[in-house]
């Protein structure tokens, strides 16, 4: 074969050596009118078919052991493994070999150092060994392990971006024959398309791992959360119950002491609660006792009640709601811890003398209130994650205020109890925008586009 010809072509039998197989498989066609001085060659048939074979395979043990299948074949060869790197064990393993002899190899680690494979893979180099039996590099174990003799061996790494991860090989090379640059070239070819699938299985395998990860952290925070929810429970209870009976009766010196311990118990609890609320919530056991509501009294409500903390920061916080009663069958009491939560926050993040304004109006069926400040806003890499449990905007380094991160996502958990919906729209250093949107109705859980987009 004109390896000369073929390298203009677009063909590589050095480091970068993978363009072949790809346009084999991808452009077959083209590869047609592009080599033209291949044409003659006997297995281009052949390889394109395999690769249209392979290209076809679902599984990946079912793709690679057609590869190894296609390999023997192609270079008429007895046989044909692939090895992949294994980091932990810093060796190859075997990943596919001829299925009769498949299982003894899984168990063989071939050493990086005392290998033909390993050569091939440290070097990321071709090799042909036309007497095996001559060659010091040759790992023994594996013809001890099968009753196997390699006589000839041709091998070609496996690399993809850049890396090397495995090694293909053939051996014994038929009728005694000798392997040539062509066995190279489709090993070469065959190689890439290994190189590819192994990659990817891999980072398939990444990904999955890290999501169990994910999945198994978040089990064991929601088990922390609920074991430390009820074991502080009773004893805050009884911290409160005593706290409040003993300052009805200690002298005046001593009020104001009480008072920083009762008003801290009672933030404790409410933090508690709030964890509760969110895991009951994700548990599906969450419950919500109905009634008929007025959504501006609420408002209203929670508003005069923030008026002090508002007014230590200079901020001017007022309500704007509509006349009529807007009536909403919901619980009030997880309502009122909504809008509290929401004011609370834009309370906490407006900076002195700045504005919060808290509106109720009725929209289509549903009842909206929007909580509006003119504060720090939010960075718009954080907008989907504020709602998140524990998330906090500021770095837990530099933040200035106090606070778990839970507020937001227990106004979710209690606007979504409603089948309502929640969102948020900010501009850094501008201010944010809170909205929450509640069906009139307990059984509309379906919010309709028009609501959404008045």
């Amino acid at each position: 074969m004109d390896f000369d010809l073929l390298r203009e072509n677009g063909f590589c039998f050095n480091r970068v050596k993978s363009k072949a197989l790809y346009c084999i498989m991808i452009l077959p066609h083209s590869l047609r009118l592009a080599m033209s001085s291949f044409e003659q060659a006997p297995n281009l048939d052949r390889l394109l078919a395999v690769a249209h074979e392979l290209g076809s395979a679902t599984a990946m043990e079912q793709l690679l052991q057609r590869l190894t299948i296609a390999a023997s074949e192609l270079t008429s060869s007895e046989g044909a493994s692939l090895l992949e790197f294994d980091e932990n064990l810093n060796s190859l393993h075997f990943v596919a070999a001829p299925w009769l002899r498949e299982q003894p190899l899984k168990d063989i680690a071939v050493p990086l150092d005392a290998s033909i494979a390993g050569w091939v893979f440290g070097n990321n180099e071709p090799l042909v060994i036309q007497d095996v039996a001559k060659d010091p590099r040759h790992f023994k174990a594996v013809d001890q392990a099968l009753d196997f003799t390699t006589s000839s061996l041709v091998a070609v790494p496996l690399t993809y971006q850049g890396n090397t991860i495995g090694v293909l090989e053939a051996v014994n090379k038929a009728d005694n024959a000798h392997y040539t640059g062509d066995d190279v070239a489709i090993l070469e070819m065959l190689a890439l398309y290994a190189a590819i699938a192994l990659w990817n299985s891999n980072l398939e395998r990444r990904i999955q791992n890290t999501r169990d990860e994910f999945a198994e952290l978040d089990r064991l925070k929601s088990n922390f959360v609920a074991i430390t929810s009820h074991e502080l429970r009773t004893p805050l209870g009884l911290i409160l119950g005593h706290a409040t009976f003993l300052r009805e009766m200690i002298a005046e010196e001593h009020r104001e002491p009480m008072e920083i311990i009762i008003r801290n118990a009672t933030r404790l609890k409410e933090i508690i609660e709030s964890l509760t609320e969110v895991d009951n919530y994700e548990a599906g056991v969450a419950r919500i006792r109905q009634r008929l509501i007025s959504v501006p009294s609420i408002v209203e409500d929670v508003v005069s009640s923030f008026q002090d903390m508002a007014a230590s920061k200079n901020i001017t916080l007022q309500a704007d709601v509509c006349e009529e009663e807007l009536p909403v069958e919901a619980d009030a009491n997880k309502i009122i811890v909504a809008v509290s939560n929401l004011v609370r926050n834009a309370i906490t993040f407006t900076n002195e003398g700045g504005h919060v304004l808290v509106k109720a109006e009725p929209v289509t069926g549903h009842a909206r209130v929007s909580v509006s400040d003119d504060g720090i806003g939010i960075p718009a890499r954080d907008l989907p994650k504020v709602f998140e449990r524990f998330f906090q905007v500021e770095s837990h380094l530099t933040r200035r205020n106090t606070g778990m991160g839970l507020g937001l996502s227990v106004a979710k958990t209690m606007i979504e109890l409603h089948g309502g919906r929640i969102w948020v729209e900010s501009v850094e250093g501008k201010g944010s925008t809170f909205t929450f949107l509640l069906p009139v109705k307990p059984v509309q859980t379906k919010i309709s586009e028009q609501a959404f987009k008045s």
